[in-house]
C-alpha cells in the first residue's frame, strides 16, 4: 500500500466566513477584462477540478481552458453573443466522455492499482461492477449520466472560485455543437454539456448588487426525523 497521506487541513473556515463567500458570488454578466487571475490562483482551480467528486470516481469528463482570444472570438457567436466568453480573465469547457465504456473503466482501474500500489487483479470485483454499470442496456442513457456527474464538477469549480474571491459565471446558453465543431472535439469523443468564465467584475456590473433571491428555508428544506 502506499505511504502517502492527505495533509489534514491547518485551518477551516468558520461557518459565517462560508456564508459570506456564498453571499458574494453571483453569476457574473460583465467582467473587467484588464483583470486575470493570478497564475496561483488559477492553479488551484485546476486542481479543484481535478479533485471533483464522480460516481465510481470515474470521471466520465475534460475540461477545456480556452486561452486564446481568437478561438474565444469565435466561440462568442455560438454562445448568445453574451459578453464573458470574451470578456472574463478563463474560459473553461466542460465536456463528458461520449459512450463510455468497459475500455474507459479498465484506465481507470490500472490508475486505482498505480496511484494505490496494489496488485492489478485486487480491484477485479470493483471493475467488474462499473463495468456492469456503464453497460446497462436501455432506457439508461450512460451520457446523460455522465453529464449528470459533470455538473459536480462545476458546482466544484464555482463553489471553489467563491472562496477564492473570484467571480465566475456557469453558461447553459451556448450552442454546444459549435463549440464541439471549434474545439475539434467530435474527433475525440467528447462532447460539450456546459462553460464557465471565471475573472474579475466589472465596476459596472449591475446585477453585482442585486439582493439574492432564494426561497425560505422552510420552502425548500425539510427535516426528517
Amino acid at each position: 500500500m502506499s505511504s502517502t497521506k492527505t495533509a489534514s487541513p491547518s485551518a477551516k473556515l468558520t461557518p459565517e466566513q462560508l456564508l459570506t463567500q456564498l453571499r458574494w458570488r453571483y453569476a457574473t454578466k460583465r467582467f473587467d477584462p484588464e483583470i486575470k487571475i493570478d497564475a496561483a490562483t488559477w492553479s488551484a482551480l485546476e486542481q479543484a477540478l481535478l479533485l471533483a467528486p464522480s460516481s465510481y470516481g470515474l470521471q466520465p469528463w475534460r475540461f477545456l481552458v480556452v486561452k486564446d482570444p481568437a478561438v474565444r472570438a469565435k466561440l462568442r457567436p455560438a454562445s448568445w453573443n453574451q459578453a464573458q466568453i470574451t470578456e472574463a480573465s478563463h474560459l473553461v469547457v466542460f465536456a463528458i466522455k461520449k459512450g463510455l465504456n468497459a475500455a474507459d473503466v479498465r484506465r481507470y482501474v490500472e490508475r486505482i492499482a498505480a496511484v494505490r500500489q496494489v496488485a492489478r487483479e485486487s480491484l477485479a470485483g470493483y471493475e467488474q461492477m462499473m463495468v456492469s454499470h456503464v453497460q446497462r442496456p436501455a432506457p439508461f442513457d450512460i451520457d446523460e449520466w455522465s453529464r449528470r456527474q459533470l455538473y459536480i464538477a462545476l458546482g466544484t469549480f464555482l463553489t471553489s472560485a467563491a472562496l477564492l474571491g473570484v467571480d465566475a459565471c456557469p453558461m447553459e446558453g451556448i450552442d454546444p455543437a459549435q463549440y464541439d465543431a471549434l474545439l475539434g472535439l467530435g474527433a475525440q469523443s467528447y462532447a460539450t454539456v456546459v462553460v464557465a468564465t471565471a475573472g474579475k467584475r466589472a465596476s459596472d456590473d449591475a446585477y453585482a448588487n442585486l439582493a439574492k433571491v432564494r426561497f425560505d428555508a422552510r420552502d425548500v428544506i425539510t427535516h426528517v426525523g
